[in-house]
């Protein structure tokens, strides 16, 4: 029985490690086959694969010669550096995308290659959602160049601001304003805000305001007011002097006297407004002529033109019709005081 049950075992055994062997060579084969159509495929893609490696390699020779045209084409339109290099890069990248696009359609990966577009678009959609006000900055910084309202060196007005553009970027305008203070504006809030370019002229016109006593002759006080803007030297003569009164004031009959200078930084406004003052108000002192100081008129009762003297009660006046003072006021005690001696 024992010489029985080991022969028995020993066929067991034997069977298994047939069965093992069995299935490590199905294995292997199973490998070499598939190694080998791996190997039959990449022969037959051989002639595709080398196509698609020189469409990647055109796509690269191609994209920088796209590149620099695209710059030298951008500098027509654009004096921005940094919008110009944008621009380019994005051609340039637009054109190797493409090539690639190309290169795995032809190696049978069309479909990995749409797909993969396809998920690039929905993250891209995305992080534009999360992302959304610099992306509304920088597309701003992108119609700013284009548009070019304003340049690097000119005087600009834009929402609370006013100042020298310093720096344009893609994203930011940098303003340096007339207090020293640098400010910092998102290209969003200078495009959806209205913009005042003090410099694209290159001229600026001065409201300076005056006024003459009614006493003096109107058409002497325009006269001479005219003449003496119209001495200024560096005044722009291709525009008129113009004078208009518009206004019966407190003490005057106030006027504006309007002309053009020629304008490339803020001191020639600053300067040549000063000195219009300076010689206006020489002019009317040599002439006689008056800018007079504000004058006030008390005016008693509820209807007007009554006098002081009219509207206080009697009671506050002397029998001479004098008012009375503090001292005055006072005497009645004194008196007490000067008949109450005696008795003490």
């Amino acid at each position: 029985m024992i010489q029985q049950s080991s022969s028995q075992a020993g066929g067991a055994s034997a069977s298994s490690n047939e069965e093992i062997v069995t299935s490590v060579g199905d294995a292997t084969n199973q490998l070499i086959e598939k190694l080998q159509t791996w190997l039959t495929d990449f022969i037959g893609l051989l002639p595709s694969l080398a196509i698609a490696l020189i469409i990647v390699a055109l796509s690269f020779i191609v994209a920088r010669s796209v590149r620099r045209g695209t710059r030298t084409l951008m500098k027509r339109v654009s004096s921005y550096v940094h919008v110009n290099s944008l621009v380019a890069t994005i051609a340039h990248l637009a054109v190797i995308v493409g090539g690639v696009l190309i290169a795995l359609s032809l190696v049978g990966l069309g479909e990995l290659a749409v797909a993969a577009a396809g998920a690039a678009g929905v993250v891209g959609l995305a992080l534009g959602f999360a992302f959304q006000d610099i992306a509304a900055n920088f597309i701003s910084g992108f119609m700013l160049a284009i548009r070019c309202p304003f340049r690097e060196g000119d005087i600009l007005e834009t929402g609370n601001y006013t100042g020298v553009v310093e720096e344009i970027n893609l994203r930011t305008t940098v303003v340096d304003s007339f207090q020293g203070q640098r400010v910092i504006i998102p290209n969003k809030d200078v495009l959806d805000n209205p913009m005042i370019n003090y410099s694209e002229r290159g001229m600026r016109r001065i409201d300076l305001s005056c006024g003459v006593a009614y006493g003096d002759d109107l058409e002497k006080a325009k006269q001479v007011a005219l003449e003496t803007i119209e001495n200024i030297e560096y005044r722009e003569e291709s525009k008129d002097v113009d004078l208009y009164y518009n206004e019966f004031g407190g003490s005057s009959v106030n006027f504006i006297v309007r002309f053009w200078v020629e304008f490339n930084k803020q001191t020639d406004y600053l300067h040549a407004q000063s000195d219009a003052m300076m010689r206006l108000k020489k002019a009317y002192d040599d002439t006689d002529i008056t800018i007079p100081f504000p004058i006030r008129t008390l005016d008693f009762g509820v209807v007007g033109g009554e006098k002081l003297d009219e509207v206080l009660p009697r009671s506050m006046y002397r029998e001479n019709g004098e008012p009375e003072t503090d001292s005055n006021a006072a005497s009645p005690a004194s008196s007490r005081a000067e008949q109450s001696e005696p008795s003490s």
